[in-house]
C-alpha cells in the first residue's frame, strides 16, 4: 500500500516565507535525501506565507535558488505600516463573542478587513507576483487556503479551481488590516491563516504530514486550537517543526516587516540543519 505524504506550510508573514525556505535548505545541507523526500511530497498545503513557499517549491526552482532569493538585498516587498500585535488584537476582539460560530467570528474579521485602509489590490498583487518564480499552477497537487470574507468559510484553491495562481496566493496572504481582501469573480477573500495558521485538515486524505510552523511551539493562538493540537489530532502521522528561540529572535517584533527577511532565512537554514536528523528519523519510521 502506497503511503500518501503531505508537506504542510503554515503562515507567518515575510519572516515565515524566509524561514520555511531556510529550513528546507538547511535540511538539504545535512540530508539531501530527506529534503528531496519533503519536496517530492504528494500534496503541498500552503496557508498565507506557506502558500508562497508551496508555489515556490512547485515551480521547480532549486532550494539553492529559492534561498538566494530570500537573502538578496533587492525585493519588491513593501512595509504594511501596521504591527503584528495590532492585527492579533483585531483577531482577539473578533473572537470575544461567545455565542457566535467560528464562521461568524471570521465574518467580523472580514468586515474589519474591508473597512481598513491599505494599498490597492493591484499594488499588492504585484508584490506576490514578484515572489513567485512561476505564475502557472504546478502539475503536482498544491492546495492554497483562503477565507471568504462574506461567509467566514474557508476555501481551498487548487489548479482545478479556475483561479489564477498569483490571485490564489494573493488571497491567501491578504492579512486583515495590512493588505486588501482580494476580489475573485464576485467574491472577496482574506488570509487563509485566519482561524488556523496551519489548516492541517486540508491534508486529511494523506497518511503522513510534515508541518513547518514559523512560530514557537508554545505560542498561543488567538483562534483557540493551535498548531500543536492540530498536529496531535491529525488522522495519520504528523511531525511539526516549530521555530526555535534563535529563529524567533531573527523574526524580530514584526514578522510582516520586510527587513526581517534575510535574518529569518539564515536562522531557518541553521535550524534546518539541526532538525534534519529528527525529520529523517520520522520519515524513516513512517516509511517502514
Amino acid at each position: 500500500m502506497t503511503t500518501k505524504r503531505a508537506l504542510v506550510l503554515a503562515g507567518g508573514g515575510v519572516a515565515g516565507i524566509a524561514w520555511e525556505n531556510g529550513v528546507l535548505r538547511g535540511i538539504a545541507d545535512e540530508s539531501p535525501a530527506t529534503a528531496r523526500a519533503l519536496l517530492d511530497s504528494d500534496v503541498l498545503v500552503g496557508t498565507s506565507a506557506g502558500s508562497v513557499v508551496g508555489a515556490q517549491i512547485g515551480s521547480g526552482l532549486s532550494l539553492d535558488d529559492l534561498f538566494a532569493r530570500q537573502v538578496q538585498e533587492t525585493s519588491a516587498e513593501i512595509d504594511p505600516g501596521v504591527s503584528i500585535d495590532d492585527i492579533i488584537d483585531l483577531f482577539r476582539i473578533a473572537m470575544t463573542e461567545p455565542s457566535t460560530t467560528m464562521p461568524q467570528k471570521l465574518q467580523r474579521v472580514g468586515a474589519l478587513a474591508l473597512a481598513s485602509e491599505t494599498v490597492t489590490e493591484p499594488v499588492r498583487r504585484k508584490v506576490i507576483a514578484y515572489r513567485l518564480p512561476s505564475h502557472d499552477w504546478p502539475k503536482r497537487v498544491l492546495r492554497v487556503t483562503a477565507i471568504d470574507v462574506a461567509t467566514g468559510e474557508r476555501v481551498v484553491f487548487d489548479r482545478d479551481s479556475g483561479v489564477d495562481l498569483v490571485d490564489a496566493v494573493t488571497a491567501s496572504c491578504a492579512v486583515p488590516k495590512a493588505w486588501p481582501p482580494v476580489t475573485l469573480r464576485d467574491r472577496r477573500y482574506m488570509d487563509g491563516g485566519i482561524g488556523s495558521s496551519v489548516n492541517l485538515d486540508v491534508a486529511q486524505d494523506c497518511d503522513v504530514a510534515v508541518v513547518l510552523v514559523p512560530a514557537g511551539e508554545s505560542t498561543p493562538s488567538p483562534f483557540g486550537t493551535g498548531p500543536v493540537a492540530e498536529i496531535a489530532s491529525f488522522g495519520g502521522k504528523a511531525f511539526g517543526v516549530f521555530a526555535d528561540d534563535e529563529s524567533l529572535r531573527a523574526f524580530g517584533t514584526n514578522p510582516l516587516d520586510p527587513r526581517c527577511r534575510t535574518a529569518s532565512a539564515v536562522a531557518g537554514r541553521a535550524q534546518g540543519r539541526r532538525e534534519a536528523k529528527s525529520v529523517a528519523a520520522f520519515l524513516d519510521t513512517v516509511n517502514g
